[in-house]
């Protein structure tokens, strides 16, 4: 619960009728507290602070805090103690012991697993489904996590010690620990910290037996070695012998990572957006990306290697990370990982120049089996085949026009198609009898389509629209967006209008002209892929530039006067309908095909 960092909402000073009631809930919750120790806990003199917080799931949770340690957190009316009221009074909360491996497992998040606790002589804490207990560790009693029990203890021994035993709520080192002085956990001698497995010796408290024990170490060594020795029961234990307490101690590590991936549902969006840039990044370095391709750029390694590595139901959008940029993400990957080397080979536009295939990261990865199966078709000439986007234009209910679609159930911000929208202003006009009676092809104009569909200037003069009329300003007055769908890939919808591949011709020096060729990357294509087949066309000299105040964007130039030779490339080769193309008036005439 406390893993990630909670927001404060409020802090202040406990009145005393408060400190009474808190303490009577203290004592209704943890009978074993004496008198005296309640004293000390909840103070009639002292400062105690009730400071009201926001975890980062937007619980509301109140903390107890005392000599600026948080004491107890209460969460749905239940009262838990932190680490740091346990290291003082370790007996409040009935404990589980685990390994001290298992740690840094549940300080991750991952809750603790019955395969890696340790069951004591004394038999499990006897436990109810949802009551409060702590987590210790082998050889110190000081508890270091807190939690509420996933089943009875009963239920723990029915199932064979396997599966979850305690929802971990808060731990040693979250950022509830955090909150306060940040101070080490003490070290409690644990009885049977020394020998944790349970068998009949250890369980026998005939002194005499003991020191046998210790004067035929080695030979009893020698017998376990040689012969399985079975566990005759502790009391609460059940019949578990010591081969199935050896495989609980193994089987730990498998059982938290089970554990651990159930906490993946906990994660937030920007988290999960940064695992996600993660593989797709990866996996576009290990199955997409060959040496030769190298030098390359970063938005075409992003578009064209890892847009295809993203797994199908989900969408790379690095604005939802924590990166923001993808030039950042990639500084992350050369900085901290050495896996590729990122260099500006021309101003304002960067490329990856090498990529370290050794990286134990990398080379430890594996590629999804989803991934794997999808193949790029290749033309004969090794070139990937390139197929436009799908682009439908939408609209969105704006603020204005939501009255005209509340009957609809559409509310602002939902985008529907243009054959929906006059579906839904049918309905409306017929529901509500706006058709003239005399002229059909009119439609009424009642208070509501007034304030949807006209100006304040018309509210006066007209009375009524013809159909048309009324669709084209319905449509007017929504927001425009528009749907890509790349093949292979998932719809993307951005609001605004669809940028056009712009073709310019600029001047350069006194009587030199160059072509500039923008907006490539919007459609899928590679600029480089661009400009290299236009030099190969035209016999020119074409380079690559980036778009003034944009950043990670380039345009292709090339020299000459060559937006005819453009225009037939983007329309004849690929297929780009002449109405996503700006400039083509003084290039190729686009038939009423096209």
């Amino acid at each position: 619960m406390f893993t990630k960092p909670f927001r404060v909402k409020s802090n202040t000073v406990m009145k005393a009728s408060d400190r009474r009631k808190l303490k009577a809930d203290i004592s209704a919750a943890f009978p074993s507290l004496s008198s005296d120790e309640l004293t000390e806990v909840v103070p009639n003199k002292e400062e105690l602070n009730v400071v009201k917080i926001y975890a980062h799931k937007g619980d509301t949770v109140t903390l107890y805090v005392l000599h600026r340690n948080p004491l107890f957190f209460q969460l749905e009316k239940n009262l838990y103690p932190t680490v740091y009221m346990l290291w003082r009074y370790p007996d409040a909360l009935p404990t589980f012991r685990t390994w001290p491996p298992v740690l840094h497992k549940l300080i991750g998040g991952a809750d603790l697993m019955l395969p890696g606790v340790v069951p004591p002589c004394s038999g499990l804490p006897d436990l109810k489904q949802g009551d409060s207990c702590a987590v210790t560790i082998v050889n110190n009693r000081a508890p270091f996590a807190v939690g509420t029990a996933a089943v009875s203890s009963a239920e723990m021994l029915s199932l064979g010690m396997k599966g979850r035993g305690v929802c971990i709520l808060h731990t040693y080192m979250d950022h509830l620990w955090a909150f306060g002085e940040k101070c080490s956990p003490p070290v409690i001698p644990d009885p049977e910290g020394k020998q944790p497995v349970a068998n009949d010796e250890e369980c026998e408290d005939d002194e005499q037996r003991d020191e046998e024990e210790e004067g035929n170490g080695s030979a009893e060594q020698e017998l376990r070695q040689n012969k399985p020795l079975v566990d005759q029961t502790c009391p609460g234990v059940g019949e578990l012998s010591l081969a199935e307490q050896e495989e609980g101690r193994k089987e730990w590590e498998k059982a938290d990572e089970e554990g651990e991936n159930n906490q993946d549902d906990h994660k937030s969006p920007q988290e999960d957006m940064d695992s996600l840039f993660l593989q797709c990044f990866l996996c576009a370095l290990k199955s997409k990306v060959k040496k030769s391709e190298l030098p390359l750029l970063t938005s075409t390694f992003l578009r064209n290697h890892m847009f295809s590595c993203c797994p199908s139901g989900k969408q790379l959008d690095i604005k939802k990370s924590s990166y923001k940029k993808l030039s950042k993400f990639l500084q992350v990957m050369q900085q901290q990982h050495s896996i590729v080397r990122v260099k500006e080979l021309t101003k304002g536009v960067e490329s990856i120049v090498e990529v370290d295939w050794k990286n134990p990261i990398l080379r430890s990865f594996c590629v999804p089996e989803e991934t794997e199966v999808e193949a790029i078709p290749l033309q004969s000439g090794g070139e990937e085949i390139y197929h436009p986007p799908e682009i439908t234009i939408l609209y969105s209910v704006s603020a204005r026009l939501e009255p005209l679609f509340q009957d609809a159930k559409k509310r602002k911000g939902v985008i529907l198609q243009p054959a929906e929208v006059r579906s839904i202003v049918t309905d409306y006009v017929k529901m509500n009898g706006l058709v003239n009676e005399n002229n059909k092809n009119y439609v009424s104009i009642n208070p509501t389509l007034c304030d949807c569909v006209l100006e304040k200037s018309e509210y006066q003069k007209i009375e009524s629209l013809k159909w048309e009329d009324l669709f084209s300003r319905t449509l007017e007055r929504m927001q425009q967006c528009y749907q890509m769908v790349f093949p292979g890939q998932i719809p993307i919808i951005k609001k605004g209008h669809v940028e056009p591949i712009d073709i310019t011709v600029a001047s350069r020096g006194s009587n030199k002209k160059v072509t500039l060729i923008k907006n490539l990357d919007v459609y899928g294509l590679d600029p480089t892929a661009v400009a290299t087949a236009l030099q190969h066309r035209v016999q020119a000299r074409s380079v690559l530039q980036p778009v003034p105040g944009a950043k990670d964007k380039v345009l292709v130039q090339i020299q000459g006067n060559q937006s005819q030779q453009v225009g037939r490339l983007l329309i004849d080769h690929y297929h780009i309908p002449c109405k996503y193309i700006q400039g083509l008036h003084k290039a190729v005439k686009c038939g009423k095909n096209k």
